[in-house]
């Protein structure tokens, strides 16, 4: 008798692996898919242009998944990056590794991505069935049996949930794997925005919105404590801030507010400079060029909108002239240049988050598998587990690499249908 097939809920980066992995293990594979199309957040992850992977080395790959970064392990042992760039170049894509090790498809278009996956899928024979939403799973005497959608209940020797978070809820990620893990008795992690945008007050966002800093250094303060630091790009929006130095804090702070702790970022603008050299600079050019305003003579040190903000907080006029800046407010500009406070108010929503925190705990998940230690036959993979990573293709790699092994783990059930 034919054996049931391998169901793979879900189309998103883990689910299409998860598929294409079970096939050619031998298995039957059906993916159910609740978007129109499948992929459609991969289609437009990493700004369109899909950083699917990094170069880093396992041990500094895994830091970059803090406390969750163990539990990948063992996936990354089965498949990490260098396996990934293998089989997207096997499927006639060209791949290029940029700045920072961050890998990305030769022609920068992520629909490229999902284009080749779809290509493979059909190749190995997977069948993907678009606008059917999974509503629940079937579970009989400890295993799962059959999973239903759109109305039908369809049998299954292995179920692999692959469903993603909840950010960009528009392309589908709207936390159902969460009420189905629920509802098998695992444990959910409480979940909330990652890698996201924060909203901030302290300066003036009205001047600032638009400002795009490179080569700056960035704390986050915790209370009085430093929390994290990171160097690169911050952007100034209408309403707070982003960039990859803030998505990278943005996870604590998120975790800090939730538990009632003021947070703060405070950016060093002139992070090349110290305290005393910056002094030094100031001293020379109001020296130099002293009948110049400082809003024109400070030009070459900060850009315009940030030169203005400056001025407007530290309450130096704009017109003074080099040579009449006393001591007191040349140490004023310098501390707000070396410190620039935003205090934290709240993440943007999930529609601006990157990755979702939380979700599946991953106590509950074998890690040799992506296995359910509750219930056989029951597989989880990719943003639905409680795993999150920094930017540069760490996450992308997770959701590949856990539905790689969930997929060949399924896979194995279907040579032995109906075990117990």
């Amino acid at each position: 008798m034919k054996p049931d097939p391998v169901v793979i809920v879900g189309a998103g980066a883990a689910g299409l692996m998860a598929a294409g992995q079970a096939a050619l293990a031998g298995a039957e594979v059906l993916v159910l898919e609740k978007m129109k199309r499948p992929g459609r957040k991969l289609a437009i992850t990493g700004k369109g242009r899909c950083n699917l992977t990094n170069t880093a080395e396992l041990d500094d790959f895994l830091d970059h998944f803090s406390r969750s970064g163990q539990f990948l392990r063992q996936a990354f042992a089965a498949s990490f990056s260098s396996e990934l760039v293998d089989f997207f170049t096997e499927l006639g894509l060209p791949l290029v590794t940029e700045r920072g090790g961050r890998v990305f498809p030769a022609s920068g278009r992520a629909p490229d991505v999902v284009a080749a996956l779809r290509r493979w899928l059909d190749a190995v024979g997977v069948s993907v069935r678009c606008s059917a939403p999974a509503a629940r799973l079937v579970v009989s005497e400890g295993r799962v049996t059959h999973v239903e959608a759109a109305g039908e209940r369809i049998a299954c020797c292995a179920a692999v949930v692959a469903t993603g978070g909840l950010s960009y809820p528009a392309t589908g990620s709207t936390g159902d794997g969460y009420a189905m893990a629920r509802a098998t008795g695992h444990r959910v992690v409480p979940t909330r925005p990652a890698l996201v945008p924060l909203e901030t007050r302290g300066v003036p966002l009205d001047v600032l919105s638009g400002l795009e800093l490179r080569n700056v250094n960035v704390r986050l303060q915790v209370g009085t404590r430093t929390r994290g630091e990171a160097f690169g790009e911050l952007a100034f929006t209408e309403v707070g801030v982003t960039g990859p130095t803030v998505l990278r804090l943005s996870g604590v702070a998120v975790d800090a507010l939730g538990q009632g702790k003021p947070a703060a970022l405070v950016v060093d603008a002139k992070p090349g400079l110290d305290d005393a050299k910056l002094d030094a600079r100031l001293r020379r050019d109001f020296a130099a060029r002293g009948k110049e305003p400082l809003e024109s003579l400070l030009r070459g040190l900060l850009p315009r909108k940030l030169l203005s903000a400056c001025l407007k907080m530290t309450g130096v006029p704009p017109d003074r002239v080099g040579h009449q800046v006393s001591g007191e407010e040349r140490q004023r500009l310098r501390t707000w240049i070396k410190g620039v406070r935003l205090e934290i108010k709240r993440p943007r929503p999930f529609e601006e988050a990157i990755v979702t925190a939380g979700g599946v705990d991953t106590r509950d998940i074998d890690p040799r598998s992506m296995a359910s230690r509750l219930v056989q036959g029951l597989y989880f993979a990719g943003e639905v587990l409680d795993v999150q990573g920094d930017t540069g293709g760490y996450n992308l790699q997770s959701a590949f690499s856990t539905g790689w092994m969930a997929g060949q783990a399924a896979a194995s059930r279907s040579l032995r249908p109906g075990d117990s």
